[in-house]
């Protein structure tokens, strides 16, 4: 089927298909199988890890798999020899809607809204890795689309599912470190190269990869191993750098424990690359090598909250009341709540929740547990809420805000590299641009509108590259 006509069929298809899928919501209801038959998008690298998960509940039985790359599947081929393979997600939907109850997405960032909602609208469960999506706009349809249609969900951050989330949440809640004035989050990422140059040359295009469907929605341009396997990550194209990858895993435990919602404002400021001796580059495209964003959030039971984010090896200031042996997080990031009575730590994907200085951990009594525990990984959690109803730890209807707060990180980080040529200046000459978007971002959640600089709200919604658009 063609893109275009894919897409003005869907519609019309989940309206008028009527079939009673093998698993009906509802806690007292029986379903007629144990088995939730699934279909996957993306099923080498981080996908190929969710299946081996989704595999180890012994309740999912994979009706198909889809990649656009054939050197990446090999290990999930070989765990289910079975299920069917396809490249073109299209295709899918077309011979096996009516077999599959969900679907599970891991491509690149850019394509995980264009393969997912088409399934969503027919009314499949759905498991997407993070970020929900590669921007505001479509982060904020999938989350309609998925209310809309009563599936069950589940975002990609498996920190969520953490009993470390959990317990953070539980001691903050108890008033320990008093009310939250401050969140400082960081990670050791980029792992992938950012502040680079958009690669040149007609490279052969590899035969086992379809560059056309790996794509998607993205701008034709020649294939370039600059972008892939993993690579793709630092173009804006493509992914969401940094704070994308690592932001919905770290910013997880203050978002869901201090009911954050939208951001209203954001700031960042970011390294600069050069390319001779007072040659500025300018390398829009890439993602930056660093980067500092300051968020705020005003919260009913909090008041004014900043959150700040570092990466690119930047970190944030280290408490004084951190002994000189003590260290902040771990080695792939963390988090810091500073509160009016102390402070709480947590590593990456908030594990080791701990309270400074850790002279206090030894008088602190802790509350009893009241927040009910995962028993199995994050995937399974998923497969549990989709065959009996029961609630998942990161549903669209949270991890979708959680992501627009991440990507209104990513709008201010454009807005910081958007330059302009001044005047009588050209590339090359000494201090040449204007930085217009070097400013606070005022940010109405709501309406998914800047309010005072109007360029950001471009990157609001991608531009679509013909017969890929959303609808």
């Amino acid at each position: 089927m063609q893109r275009r006509k894919f897409i003005k069929n869907v519609a019309a298809t989940s309206a008028a298909f009527s079939i009673v899928p093998s698993f009906v919501l509802g806690k007292n209801h029986v379903p007629p199988s144990d088995t939730l038959y699934v279909s996957a998008f993306g099923v080498g690298g981080r996908g190929g890890g969710v299946i081996r998960e989704l595999t180890a509940t012994g309740k999912v039985k994979f009706v198909s798999f889809c990649d656009v790359d054939k050197r990446m599947v090999a290990e999930s081929q070989a765990l289910h020899p079975n299920a069917k393979m396809y490249k073109d997600f299209r295709k899918v939907y077309d011979k096996h809607l009516k077999e599959i109850d969900a679907i599970m997405v891991a491509t690149p960032d850019h394509n995980h809204a264009t393969i997912a909602l088409p399934y969503m609208r027919a009314k499949k469960h759905a498991y997407v890795e993070k970020p929900l999506a590669h921007n505001i706009y479509e982060t904020r349809l999938m989350t309609e689309v998925a209310k809309e249609n009563g599936i069950v969900t589940q975002m990609g951050n498996q920190g969520a599912s953490s009993d470390g989330s959990r317990q953070a949440k539980e001691w903050i809640k108890s008033g320990i470190i008093g009310k939250i004035e401050k969140v400082d989050c960081w990670t050791n990422r980029p792992v992938w190269p950012q502040g680079v140059k958009i690669p040149v040359g007609n490279e052969q295009v590899p035969k086992e990869l379809d560059w056309d469907l790996w794509l998607g929605p993205a701008a034709m341009r020649d294939y370039n191993p600059a972008y892939l396997p993993f690579k793709w990550r630092g173009w804006w194209d493509f992914g969401t750098g940094a704070l994308g990858d690592m932001g919905c895993h770290i910013m997880e435990t203050p978002f869901s424990t201090l009911d954050l919602g939208y951001p209203t404002e954001a700031e960042a400021s970011c390294t600069t690359v050069w390319v001779g001796d007072f040659v500025e580059a300018d390398y829009s495209s890439s993602c930056p090598p660093s980067s500092i964003v300051r968020l705020k959030f005003n919260t009913e039971e909090h008041g004014d909250i900043a959150l700040n984010w570092y990466d690119g090896g930047l970190k944030p200031d280290l408490p004084d009341e951190l002994k000189n042996d003590e260290t902040i997080g771990d080695g792939g990031g963390g988090s810091i709540f500073y509160g009016t009575k102390g402070i709480l730590v947590c590593d990456t994907y908030s594990r080791n929740p701990r309270l400074l200085p850790s002279e206090t951990m030894k008088l602190f009594n802790a509350p009893e547990p009241y927040l009910p525990r995962i028993t199995g990984t994050h995937a399974s959690n998923w497969v549990e809420g989709c065959m009996n109803g029961t609630g998942t730890s990161s549903d669209f209807s949270r991890s979708g805000p959680l992501t627009e707060a991440v990507l209104m990180g990513n709008l201010a980080i454009k807005a910081y590299q958007y330059k302009e040529f001044k005047e009588g200046k050209k590339a090359g000459d000494w201090d040449p641009f204007n930085y217009p978007g070097r400013r606070k971002l005022l940010w109405d959640g709501k309406n998914m509108k800047v309010t005072n600089y109007e360029k950001a709200n471009e990157w609001v919604k991608r531009d679509y590259r013909p017969g890929w658009e959303l609808s």
